[in-house]
């Protein structure tokens, strides 16, 4: 069985992070199950946030009662230092405890540290102080942050976006981490469902031995892929080198990862699941993206205020609106019959 340590947080953890972003679209019962059945067969890490609707509520029904046998990581979006008291509080009740193992500041525009205007890293430092969470963290999308994250010191874990999809800047990071010490973990392992084999995704994060992915994980027959790798872990060979290698060549360069910092849309416009779509099509089935109720929300780009929003939010710094536009031409395209 593959083990990380994540850093020095001395936290050692199956390489099988469960992320439990999508737990919030299932009802509490089915979320309860996989919840339980991931521990059950060995899986002890669990990241949720703040701002996962009720996702901290279906791991505190899933595991109270066993609060030492399982690490949990929560985040806060908060700006403000009231905002931040209210976020860790709101999650300790969710969660059905008096401690979170890692309490991270969400994805902020900048990197918090103590003494600056927010108060929300001395915030952090007082709640740690009082027993309430065990470690800091921080996540991001942002390169700029996440360097200054790690060259301050002030944090011992960092996540960040890290697939076979990476690029040298990503692949930077992890080795930067890992000379200082500080957990690095995984998000969007599979590419925010770009990545369809889960295990050459695995393969190539058991190569980074300083590294958790945690897999988001909404249906049963997901989390028994990955939790079929805890005994039987994909290496690394010839055929799973060559689809890395096929993906790279058809999916590097300028794509929506589906993150959602965009969102809302003035417009209405679903921009994470329509910037994306001409790459859906090519790597799941077609009819899935020909539906009515797709064909709708396509068609809403021609709605596009070009206000720049979405584009100025953008943290991998795409032109959303001609990205937009152009998946929208592919599509016109597919559904009139043309190949892509």
């Amino acid at each position: 069985m593959h083990t990380v340590r994540l850093g020095k947080t001395e936290i050692v953890t199956n390489k099988n992070g469960f992320g439990a972003l999508p737990i919030q679209r299932i009802s509490d019962e089915a979320a309860v199950h996989l919840l339980r059945k991931a521990y059950d067969h060995g899986v002890t890490y669990f990241d949720t946030a703040r701002m996962y609707t009720d996702s901290e509520k279906k791991l505190g029904l899933a595991f109270e009662g066993m609060r030492d046998r399982i690490r949990i990581a929560t985040k806060t979006g908060a700006t403000t230092v009231e905002g931040f008291w209210k976020d860790l509080d709101t999650s300790l009740e969710n969660l059905k405890t008096d401690y979170i193992d890692v309490y991270q500041f969400h994805n902020p525009a900048f990197c918090p540290k103590p003494g600056d205007e927010s108060g929300i890293y001395d915030a952090m430092l007082e709640a740690k102080e009082k027993g309430m969470i065990r470690h800091i963290g921080i996540t991001n999308h942002r390169l700029s942050v996440a360097h200054e994250a790690i060259d301050s010191g002030l944090y011992e874990t960092l996540q960040f976006p890290f697939s076979y999809l990476a690029t040298e800047k990503e692949l930077e990071l992890v080795e930067k981490c890992k000379a200082a010490d500080m957990g690095f973990v995984a998000m969007k392992a599979l590419a925010g469902g770009l990545i369809v084999n889960s295990a050459a995704a695995y393969a190539f994060q058991a190569q980074h031995e300083n590294v958790l992915p945690i897999w988001g994980v909404q249906r049963e027959n997901e989390l028994d892929e990955f939790l079929s790798y805890i005994d039987n872990p994909p290496v690394m060979n010839d055929e799973l080198a060559a689809v890395i290698e096929h993906d790279r060549n058809e999916l590097l360069g300028e794509f929506c990862r589906g993150c959602g910092y965009c969102m809302p849309c003035p417009a209405g416009i679903e921009i994470n699941n329509c910037a994306r779509m001409s790459l859906m099509i090519r790597r799941a089935p077609e009819a899935a993206q020909k539906t009515p109720a797709m064909q709708a929300k396509m068609m809403k780009i021609k709605e596009c205020l070009n206000c720049g929003k979405c584009k100025s939010k953008c943290p991998y710094g795409l032109d959303t609106p001609e990205l937009l536009k152009r998946n929208l031409k592919d599509y016109e395209e597919i559904l009139a019959g043309k190949p892509l």
